[in-house]
């Protein structure tokens, strides 16, 4: 009568067994190179992110972050190779906006907000507008003032939906006064046209800013922040000048859609980490990436937001 009982006892013990491939494989991850796809070119401030927080994911992960520069389109190539991958925790991107959020407004690309995984938030380089030492600005209310003076205050931008862009369409929309972006292939040749008076103003994020201004005219009249930056905190932001305007190029930590959560969750831990390395810290301060950890769902919730605001900045006045 007790022989009956046996089968039961093996099929008990079936189910513990049947799990364990599925645990071994997710404290197993990873066990190979991880890519990490760069939407821009090297010396950028992406690939700066990816080349500083890869290797010091490879010291806690134990695999290494292979760095892969995706150039083109304004982003949407490198954006395409997330989009596209196959979702195993092998592929990810250090993506950001406005540009994430802002090309699906713009056109229609194969992909939109959710044809990804969203990981953490890392970086979020704020923007700012700077003037010439000897133009008599000092604060915001002196530009606005002389924006309405001359209704036309000139600043040198970085191509059409680019944060220094829409940067200068939020700040006139915020002012009530006209501010028209002059576009220059990139940062530099903003910053020496504003050094020639060939523009008024310039707009930057404030990392490539401080890096690429040194030593040149250049005077930061307020930073596009929720709170003033660290790297930079003699610097008003808009805001507590009166001016509601925020906008930056947040840096995120970004897969493809279907990423298992164990997988997501097992990398966030590991940012969080990275994020408390003080040696990691130094280097970001010494790199002019000001570190902002969001955490999953707070880095998903900001995106979605963000996309709301620029509709909104669209349905008003199209920047394309």
């Amino acid at each position: 009568m007790l022989l009956p009982r046996r089968p039961l006892l093996a099929a008990g013990t079936l189910l513990p067994l049947l799990a364990r491939p599925a645990l071994v494989r997710a404290a197993a991850y990873p066990d190979h190179p991880i890519t990490l796809v760069v939407p821009f070119g090297a010396g950028g401030g992406n690939d700066v992110t990816a080349r500083t927080l890869g290797q010091f994911l490879e010291r806690v992960l134990g695999q290494p972050f292979v760095v892969q520069n995706r150039p083109g389109a304004g982003g949407e190539i490198g954006i395409n190779a997330v989009a596209d991958a196959k979702p195993d925790g092998y592929t990810f991107g250090i993506l950001n906006t406005p540009g994430l959020v802002t090309i699906p407004i713009e056109r229609r690309p194969r992909w939109s907000l959710d044809s990804f995984t969203f990981v953490a938030g890392l970086v979020d380089d704020p923007g700012v507008i700077a003037v010439h030492p000897d133009s008599g600005i000092t604060d915001a209310a002196s530009l606005v003032a002389a924006a309405k003076r001359e209704d036309g205050f000139t600043i040198a931008a970085q191509g059409l939906g680019s944060t220094s862009f829409l940067s200068v369409r939020l700040l006139e929309q915020a002012a009530g006064a006209r501010f028209e972006p002059v576009i220059y292939p990139a940062l530099p040749q903003g910053v020496l046209a504003l050094g020639q008076r060939e523009v008024k103003g310039a707009a930057a994020n404030m990392g490539e800013g401080l890096a690429m201004s040194e030593g040149k005219p250049w005077r930061m009249v307020g930073v596009m922040a929720e709170q003033r930056v660290g790297v930079a905190p003699q610097v008003p932001t808009f805001r507590e000048q009166g001016l509601d305007v925020t906008i930056g190029s947040l840096r995120g930590f970004v897969g493809p859609k279907g990423i298992p959560p164990e997988v997501t969750a097992r990398l966030g831990e590991a940012i969080e980490a990275v994020f408390a390395d003080p040696a990691f810290v130094a280097l970001a301060a010494r790199t002019q990436q000001p570190l902002r950890l969001l955490r999953q769902a707070e880095y998903t919730r900001h995106l979605h937001e963000s996309d709301a605001k620029f509709r909104g900045l669209w349905a008003s006045r199209p920047w394309v």
